[in-house]
């Protein structure tokens, strides 16, 4: 008599998770690229000085003192500016201002640029036509002189400056997502879904947006760099965050004024933050590229 084995002792190996796979894929981009790496640490401390900035700050980014244009020293490491505040305490308060607007307006342009490109890559006709004439719209401006614009039209507190900001980046995602889109519309899996009775909205929502959103996060990453650089060139040129509210764009401009009497330091050290902020998100960005995409991996 043969012995028979019996199926259902057997246990069944499930496949990786999308987590487990994205988990996988972090894991060898910190190992195999240092810069991705180096990317992960200036993020993290700058979501830390986002968070809790107030509380780790050594001074009150506020509070004014007589000692005014002090050179860095060990009370106050990267100096004082005009009115005797503490840069070093501004600079690290002005994370949060900078990534909130950052944040704001990138979740909205992505959000509405994932809704219309998505919507006209898979409808197309007077669809795509009329979100198409959208796109042109907003690039026949240059971006920053139409976000200029529209903050001057409304005034510039910190919303409008949001609102601006994800007005043009809104052109980015709607492209992106419509090539997508229209690139897999007539895919075998999405046939599959119309055959079996699937809506149109439920097929977007289920079937194509969840396929495209790994790409776009690469977008998203390089996208809120860019945000941050449009909100600080806005306080730069007056635009934008109002004195005496810390953001790296107004402590430039006012550290410009003071840059050939010999204080450097007022506007090094946030235009530094400035700098590693958005080389920051750029190599997120190709980190992330490494990650999602496994034809990249060894």
């Amino acid at each position: 008599m043969t012995d028979q084995t019996n199926l259902s002792t057997i246990p069944a190996q499930r496949e990786p998770s999308r987590l487990a796979n994205f988990w996988s894929g972090f894991v060898h981009a910190m190992k195999s690229n240092p810069l991705t790496a180096f990317a992960m640490l200036l993020f993290s401390l700058f979501v830390i000085a986002a968070i809790f900035g107030e509380a780790i700050a050594p001074y009150d980014a506020l509070a004014t003192s007589s000692d005014t244009l002090q050179p860095p020293s060990w009370a106050h490491p990267f100096g004082t500016d005009q009115l005797g505040r503490d840069v070093l305490s501004r600079t690290i308060v002005a994370a949060r201002v900078d990534f909130g607007i950052a944040i704001a307006a990138v979740s909205i342009s992505f959000v509405l640029g994932l809704g219309f490109g998505a919507a006209a890559g898979y409808f197309g006709g007077w669809t795509d036509r009329i979100v198409g004439r959208l796109v042109d719209t907003i690039m026949a401006f240059p971006l920053f002189v139409l976000a200029m614009g529209v903050v001057a039209a409304l005034g510039n507190t910190v919303w409008n400056i949001v609102y601006a900001t994800a007005i043009i980046n809104l052109p980015f995602y709607i492209r992106f997502a419509r090539a997508e889109v229209n690139s897999r519309r007539d895919a075998g899996f999405v046939e599959a879904a119309r055959l079996s009775g699937n809506s149109s909205a439920r097929i977007l929502a289920v079937h194509l947006v969840p396929n495209i959103l790994p790409p776009m996060m690469v977008q998203v990453s390089l996208n809120l760099g860019w945000a941050i650089l449009n909100a600080a060139g806005l306080s730069f040129i007056g635009l934008g965050v109002r004195p005496p509210t810390p953001e790296w764009g107004i402590m430039v401009s006012e550290g410009a004024n003071y840059i050939f009497s010999g204080e450097w330091w007022i506007f090094l050290f946030p235009g530094g933050a400035l700098v590693l902020a958005v080389f920051c998100f750029n190599l997120l960005g190709d980190g992330l590229r490494d990650i999602i995409d496994p034809k990249g991996r060894t």
